[in-house]
């Protein structure tokens, strides 16, 4: 058994500052980058909602705008790889704002792109920017909060994974409908500019430490940022392409695999690492990781299931679904902290959070699977009450589990691994869900043409009948996906009986 105050080795790269007391600066601080990180994530999910009216404006065609959403994010996530070890070189207070800034700055001048070019490099530039904040968040929360409310700044960070994503569709309707799809990238100036005031007021101003480029891993980079771009371009890019059919498909997931094994393996040799491997051996923080992603494809397609299935059966636009996703992401703030505070008792087992967590998501998706071509929005609402609980209890003690034997040196190197796993699980659940999508829509839409056969229907209103086979393909695939969710949901409770080991939470040493 251990604590999250157990001792642990001083990472190379951390931080020589001397400690800082915390209080009010911090805290603001903190809410700085929690909102900026907040920001990044809404500006990915909003203009993803909103890719059809962006595409309509700026006579964008479909493919091209799969490519804006694929750069964007692969960027993204390979900019969580490599930013902790930017911020302790260039300082975490600087570095975050540099990061601010510039993502603020690319937002405001995307809708003036003259053609699709340059929107396209706008967008991968402010990718790698957004993507450079998350890991910023889990430092902050990790080098600067005492022990006993470390909790409660994790659970600042799992609002990203609960509360962000939950938004990107009201939003979405939000500007579309009645402002202007400008502000899907305009959204963000507001509250990126009081996060930089916030970072600049209340983080610590760490000297530079550019002697660090003395032993900078170039090798690393050159091999670790094209594998993960390569990769996440792969999964996103597979279904439009029908994945091994093509040979771009295959050369970028291929490529991106070799890259990837040669940088891990380099990795570990590493006097300063981007990745620390030895920290995998941590059996909490490989589980907590293997969860993650699991929970992410979860997660994700509770958000996608329920929008796809309103959209294409009952017409419904963004705005019209934007209350079942409000539902489940708003009292995020309050059960958060509440769930934290559950955790932050000695005699709570956070393993026990993390199942009733899961089981409730199950259920939830367990009920979704009953649907059918009568469901309209508020008939969600049951499954999405499930989640309100359900997410944070489901998130936040991975959090707990995979910190909780680090030292607070270590924090870049769990940020980069809880990030880089984050974002490339999301990636992964994406390009999950689609293959599925795709895949049992096919299935039914020919099991029900096979049963519909020579019936003399077919010989009357064929495209009415066209429609309604595929809107009961939809409904049969939508209630396939519930079930693959929940059946995930409880391979990963089952894992809780094998590989965790009890964490206790933070304590001030005495």
């Amino acid at each position: 058994m251990t604590s999250l105050t157990a001792p642990a080795p001083v990472a190379a790269t951390g931080p020589t500052a001397s400690p800082q007391v915390f209080g009010p600066r911090i805290i603001i601080g903190l809410v700085g980058v929690l909102l900026a990180v907040l920001v990044s994530g809404l500006n990915e999910m909003v203009t993803k909602v909103a890719l059809a009216d962006i595409r309509g404006a700026l006579a964008i065609g479909y493919d091209e705008g799969t490519w804006l959403v694929a750069c964007y994010t692969a960027t993204s996530v390979a900019a969580m790889a490599f930013a902790p070890w930017c911020a302790v070189t260039f300082s975490l207070r600087r570095f975050t704002l540099w990061a601010i800034s510039l993502f603020t700055l690319l937002g405001v001048l995307c809708p003036f792109a003259p053609n699709y070019e340059s929107l396209l490099l706008l967008r991968t530039l402010q990718g790698l920017a957004g993507g450079a904040l998350p890991p910023m968040l889990m430092t902050v929360a990790l080098r600067f909060l005492p022990a006993n409310v470390k909790l409660y700044g994790l659970a600042g960070y799992a609002l990203t994974a609960t509360f962000g994503p939950g938004l990107g569709t009201p939003l979405a309707g939000l500007w579309t409908e009645y402002v202007g799809w400008q502000w899907t990238f305009w959204q963000i100036i507001a509250p990126c500019l009081i996060a930089m005031v916030a970072v600049a007021y209340g983080l610590p101003r760490d000297p530079l430490r550019l002697e660090r480029f003395k032993s900078f891993n170039w090798r690393g980079v050159l091999l670790g940022f094209p594998a993960i771009c390569m990769l996440v371009i792969g999964i996103l890019q597979g279904n439009r392409l029908d994945w091994f059919e093509s040979n771009l498909i295959c050369g970028l997931l291929g490529g991106g695999l070799l890259l990837l094994v040669l940088f891990l393996t380099g990795e570990w040799s590493q006097p300063i690492p981007f990745f620390k491997m030895q920290m995998l051996g941590i059996r909490n923080l490989s589980f907590a990781l293997l969860t993650l992603a699991g929970v992410l494809v979860v997660l994700q397609a509770v958000i996608i299931i329920p929008s796809g299935y309103l959209a294409q059966v009952q017409g419904y636009r963004p705005v019209q679904t934007a209350p079942i996703m409000l539902l489940a992401a708003l009292p995020q703030l309050i059960a958060l902290p509440l769930v934290a505070a559950l955790c932050n008792f000695r005699w709570v087992d956070c393993r026990w959070v993390l199942g009733i967590g899961l089981s409730m998501l199950a259920l939830s998706c367990v009920g979704g699977s009953q649907l059918t071509s009568a469901w309209i929005r508020d008939d969600f609402y049951v499954l999405q009450w499930l989640q309100i609980f359900g997410q944070p209890m489901a998130v936040l003690p991975l959090l707990m589990l995979s910190t909780g034997s680090i030292n607070p040196m270590e924090g870049p190197f769990a940020s980069a691994w809880f990030n880089t796993v984050k974002g490339l699980s999301a990636v992964i659940a994406t390009g999950v869900i689609e293959a599925l999508t795709t895949a049992r829509l096919h299935f039914h839409s020919t099991m029900l043409v096979d049963r519909l056969g020579n019936s003399p229907l077919a010989e009357h209103d064929s495209a009415g009948l066209a429609h309604r086979l595929h809107e009961q393909a939809v409904v049969l695939t939508s209630s396939d996906l519930y079930l693959c969710m929940a059946g995930i949901a409880v391979t990963l409770i089952l894992l809780i009986f094998w590989l965790p080991t009890r964490i206790f939470p933070p304590r001030a040493p005495t």
